[in-house]
């Protein structure tokens, strides 16, 4: 037991990483409730998926123009400052929203110009961040850093669901509470950055920006293994991650369910998210991560076709914690493999390439919703799912080249203490 807490909480015992993970708590906490919160007041608004899926898009769109530039700003300039910018900007999106629905002033245009500039911040923020945490540990720990910010990721899946749902249901505090308690989060989450070292930059000096995300990419094709673990994690969330969108209308109009049950359907899925990222942690700098990221692939596709066909509410919860769980190995696994495949000096620019997965999904989840409306919630989580299997089948049956993961070759900055 002790052998196991060490080898999965390792990293944890740099104090600067342990700082950086504990602010990134508050800000997943904050996240995963808003993901609830604002899908049910788009819901609520309109009664339609299209809804859902527009305030989705614009987070989406914001991201996927913007991520690049985000990991090469990466590699550029100061981590920390880059963190504290976004952060901040991200609270006066949250304080704004607040205002507005405690003013009933609030519209689905109002609420995607919110979610784009969330969007926005998130493309610089989210690079800056897992870079960031390579920079703190040394070099045998990144993979488990790595693990452990998706166990982070996982566990604030649980809490911010349970959250957004107790704002939610108690009628004084409502969506404007749990908009105000977002903010608040995230001030912590400055105040967490505040205590941290400086980090240098480390793309090449005199090369404009454009320049560096020339280069980011063309690094990533020139490495097999590396280039086909990014493809296959962009495309598998894209894929299959929309399924969020069609979560609300999947409850009301196929299970008789109303939208505050999506509350319960994100926290059982986050549990067995925390479960896998868990129980993965300890392998993450193992030969083994390779062949279960791959199983873990094919099991999203899988669970995402058993919730298709779940008869009942209790199936669908059920479903939904199997989805949990192949999402969170999945994801846990990515990170790991990339902070072992990819030099310390890229590493901005290839998370923001892994982090087009993300942006990529929140822009499908538009015509997503549209085909929920069309042909049904139940029909649309299946061709999800069955999709997600072909990409694995497709992308497993190429050579990758990952066994041969590279323990940081090249030169690199030590780690800041």
């Amino acid at each position: 037991m002790t052998r196991w807490f060490a080898t999965t909480f390792g990293a944890l015992g740099a104090r600067n990483f342990l700082i950086l993970w504990l602010g990134s708590v508050l800000s997943f906490i904050a996240f995963f409730m808003s993901t609830v919160v604002q899908s049910v007041v788009a819901f609520d608004l309109t009664g339609n998926n299209r809804s859902v899926g527009t305030v989705v898009f614009a987070q989406g769109i914001a991201q996927l123009v913007l991520g690049p530039l985000g990991g090469a700003m990466a590699d550029r300039i100061s981590r920390r400052a880059m963190l504290f910018a976004c952060q901040a900007v991200i609270t006066v999106a949250f304080a704004a929203t607040a205002v507005l629905l405690g003013l009933d002033r609030v519209t689905i245009i109002l609420l995607a110009l919110g979610s784009f500039v969330i969007g926005s911040a998130f493309s610089f923020l989210g690079p800056s961040r897992q870079a960031f945490a390579i920079d703190l540990v040394a070099m045998r720990q990144r993979g488990n850093a790595m693990a452990l910010n998706q166990v982070a990721l996982n566990g604030s899946r649980i809490l911010g669901p349970l959250v957004g749902g107790v704002f939610l249901a108690v009628t004084f505090l409502g969506a404007t509470g749990a908009y105000a308690g977002m903010a608040v989060l995230y001030i912590g989450a400055l105040a967490s950055t505040a205590m941290l070292p400086d980090s240098r930059a480390s793309a090449a000096a005199g090369r404009s920006v454009i320049g560096d995300i020339v280069v980011g990419v063309r690094y990533v094709a020139r490495e097999p293994g590396l280039g086909i673990l990014v493809l296959t994690f962009v495309l598998v969330l894209m894929a299959g991650f929309p399924y969020v969108t069609v979560l609300p209308g999947m409850l009301e109009n196929e299970l008789g369910r109303g939208t505050d049950s999506l509350s319960l359907l994100y926290g059982v899925s986050a549990a067995g998210g925390l479960l896998a990222s868990l129980l993965v942690a300890g392998m993450a700098d193992s030969p083994r991560a390779q062949l279960v990221y791959r199983v873990a692939g094919m099991a999203f596709g899988v669970t995402l076709v058993l919730s298709a066909l779940s008869p009942n509410f209790p199936a669908l919860v059920g479903a939904m914690l199997l989805l949990g769980i192949a999402t969170g190995a999945f994801q846990t696994l990515n990170g790991a493999l990339v902070a072992h495949m990819a030099e310390p000096g890229y590493m901005g620019r290839v998370m923001s390439l892994t982090f087009m997965a993300f942006a990529g999904f929140q822009v499908v989840a538009l015509p997503v919703g549209f085909l929920a409306d069309a042909a049904g919630e139940r029909a649309t989580l299946g061709l999800l799912g069955a999709v997600v299997c072909a990409i694995v089948i497709g992308f497993a049956l190429l050579p990758s080249g990952a066994a041969s993961q590279r323990r940081g070759r090249g030169s690199e900055p030590g780690p800041v203490r």
